[in-house]
């Protein structure tokens, strides 16, 4: 539901989740759809709906987490330093239309689009046929009733199957896409350093925050080490090496222990 692009689509989701659990949709509907839904949303809130890069953050700095706030800060401010220097080169050196990723993108779209007819109903309106659905673009205005196109502002399959029936070359695709996809926005997005911090001795620190006194925390830490990974989401308690019995299928026994199955007399 949270990342459908039509309502339509939504709702049918939405009715077979109250259909499993009462519940569960109506604590969705109290946190308001606008807040976590992508065709509820306001504002545009672009492609990405995922925490992957809070994951990779976290991921890196697993080794450092256990030092002092300062030596922390530093190895985060190295580490953006290093990302921010290498992505800007990569951009720098890329000779398509779009970024690499969202060349991907276009490319996948154009293959899914083999699949489709196209009708044209106007100087600039088309009818796209997919599994027995019918999709409105207007290429002029680009919009498309899936709204795909109008949310993630780069080519969906519709648009792309209709400027292949107009003859428009492949690498023309680029400039119906939005400006942020394309190499020199990545330049632009890169291109202020992350400027280092001096030496702890070469500091110059204000008699107001020198004089400051700083206390402990007032909550007690609990014993034993800190755990450095994550805390799993119940979809991820149930891993790869998770014991599951061969008769039922189920978790947490083997099939000398089953008792699901009632024993042969």
């Amino acid at each position: 539901m949270a990342k459908a692009y039509r309502k339509e689509d939504f709702d049918y989701i939405m009715s077979k989740v109250g259909k499993v659990n009462p519940r569960v949709k109506e604590y969705l509907e109290e946190a308001g759809y606008d807040k976590w839904s992508r065709c509820h949303s306001p504002i545009n809130r672009g492609r990405t709906m995922t925490s992957n890069i809070a994951e990779c953050i976290n991921g890196c700095l697993v080794d450092v987490i256990v030092l002092p706030i300062l030596g922390f800060l530093e190895e985060v401010r190295i580490l953006f330093a290093a990302w921010n220097c290498k992505n800007s080169e990569i951009a720098s050196y890329t000779n398509t239309t779009l970024w690499r990723r969202f060349q991907e993108i276009l490319t996948d779209n154009g293959v899914k689009s083999l699949r489709m007819t196209v009708k044209i109903a106007g100087s600039y309106l088309y009818c796209v046929y997919e599994l027995g659905r019918r999709y409105i673009v207007d290429i002029d205005r680009g919009m498309c009733n899936y709204y795909r196109y109008q949310i993630d502002e780069i080519l969906c399959v519709h648009t792309i199957v209709i400027l292949k029936s107009i003859n428009i070359d492949v690498k023309e695709y680029g400039r119906y896409c939005s400006e942020l996809y394309r190499p020199n926005t990545i330049v632009k997005t890169y291109e202020l350093p992350t400027v280092p911090m001096p030496d702890m001795k070469d500091w110059i620190v204000p008699e107001s925050v020198d004089a400051e006194e700083v206390l402990p925390p007032k909550y007690k830490r609990p014993p034993g080490r800190s755990k450095k990974g994550r805390h799993l989401k119940s979809s991820e308690s149930l891993t790869v090496s998770s014991n599951h019995c061969g008769k039922c299928g189920r978790a947490g026994h083997n099939r000398k222990t089953c008792g699901f199955f009632p024993k042969e007399s």
